[in-house]
């Protein structure tokens, strides 16, 4: 049956490089003309609109994110489907469709020489949970949450847009206590990826449910031929991330930060007992650093992280939940430094945020490393929210008309 099923793999990725082969063939022909990088910046918007259906996303772009405003009425490019997600790399901006269980469209866009969005390739591959730049790749990984026991890598070129490899790995023996394994995130430290995980039921009508809330455990692989190598364990917190969650940074010095939410459930009820925290792996090691040990929970007075965004020398920029030792309320911003261990409420903040710009993908960091962009959406409107980082101040940037702000990302031309 594991033969069977790596045969099936195997054919489904032919097919699908093949369908990339041609279809980038035809859109190069029609439209990018390539060329050397100019020096300048656009950054692209992603606004759900209001009141639409079939519609996840239109791409929107804008030369400037301190002031303005931008519409989705009328503007932008539609993106199929209920749900998008966006990562730039290698000068090029992909758009994952998740299928929901169906093979998911990826979509790549360049910058033409006036800063238009131009498609340049259109393939198919699994629907992902994660996906992550490594090297000149994309890695993007298929994680059941029952059913089937393999977690399936699919390496993706971020030059030819085309599957150059692939692995799988058992999640069932991974986990190793008769839960499985479900990755969080993956993220590229030195020439090895980490992946976390949160070990899950997958089964009994409680599928994200775990009977150990109480760890963090981070799968090491090798690369390119995602061999494997060890899992590093702690028990002073919880598992690191959460579902679509990226909980890992590494900063300038090559030393890898990571919080965990402490956001396990046990039949839709949170047990985990250890607090929301970051804790540490310095570099060139496999190993958790038992020194270091950021009780962001206690510091906050009792709240808890959602989501982070590396600022840069040692700042991140948090998410949390609103209500004080649960995993409710309107979500507020923080940042903090992990080397001095400082935390402070952002000032200037909404006091009634509703979603925010995704975190995984928000490289919108000045290039002076003073200010950091980030999307909110209030019942008043959506708009660009400026973090002077050395003040932790938040003031109106760019205003989204007609949309809800999913995404911001930095791309060069």
């Amino acid at each position: 049956m594991k033969n069977i099923k790596q045969l099936l793999y195997l054919v489904c990725s032919a097919m699908f490089l093949m369908t990339s082969c041609d279809k980038e063939e035809a859109l190069s022909e029609n439209g990018f003309d390539g060329g050397e990088l100019q020096g300048l910046t656009k950054y692209v918007i992603t606004a759900t609109p209001v009141g639409t259906t079939g519609i996840a996303d239109y791409l929107l772009t804008a030369d400037d994110l301190d002031q303005g405003s931008i519409t989705t009425a009328g503007n932008g490019i539609e993106q199929d489907g209920s749900y998008r997600y966006y990562v730039t790399h290698k000068g090029k901006f992909f758009s994952l469709l998740y299928g929901q269980g169906n093979p998911g469209a990826v979509t790549t866009y360049r910058l033409n020489k006036i800063g238009g969005l131009v498609k340049t390739s259109d393939f198919q591959t699994e629907t992902v949970q994660v996906f992550t730049k490594v090297n000149d790749d994309l890695l993007l990984m298929k994680v059941p949450r029952s059913g089937n026991e393999f977690a399936a890598m699919f390496r993706i070129s971020a030059d030819s847009s085309r599957i150059v490899g692939e692995k799988q790995v058992n999640i069932v023996e991974l986990a190793g206590n008769g839960e499985r394994a479900h990755f969080t995130w993956a993220t590229q430290v030195g020439d090895k990826v980490f992946a976390p995980y949160m070990s899950i039921k997958g089964c009994c009508s409680d599928a994200f449910g775990t009977a150990y809330p109480d760890s963090a455990w981070v799968a090491v692989f090798s690369y390119p031929d995602l061999k494997l190598e060890k899992v590093i364990r702690d028990n002073r917190t919880s598992f690191i991330g959460a579902y679509f969650t990226d909980g890992m940074a590494v900063v300038e010095n090559g030393d890898v930060y990571a919080f965990s939410p402490s956001s396990a459930t046990n039949n839709s009820i949170p047990v985990s007992t250890k607090p929301s925290a970051f804790i540490r792996i310095l570099k060139g090691t496999t190993e958790f650093d038992k020194s270091y040990f950021f009780n962001v929970q206690e510091i906050s007075g009792g709240h808890h992280i959602s989501t982070q965004t590396y600022m840069g020398n040692g700042k991140f920029l948090l998410m949390m939940y609103g209500d004080a030792n649960a995993l409710t309320g309107d979500k507020k911003m923080a940042l903090i430094d992990v080397y001095e261990k400082n935390f402070s409420w952002v000032k200037g903040a909404p006091d009634h945020i509703l979603s925010s710009s995704a975190a995984y993908n928000n490289n919108t960091v000045s290039a002076d490393g003073k200010m950091g962009y980030i999307g909110l959406n209030t019942a008043d409107g959506s708009w660009v929210y400026k973090i002077d980082i050395a003040t932790a101040t938040a003031t109106r940037g760019l205003k989204v008309d007609g949309g809800k702000i999913t995404a911001i990302t930095k791309m060069d031309y």
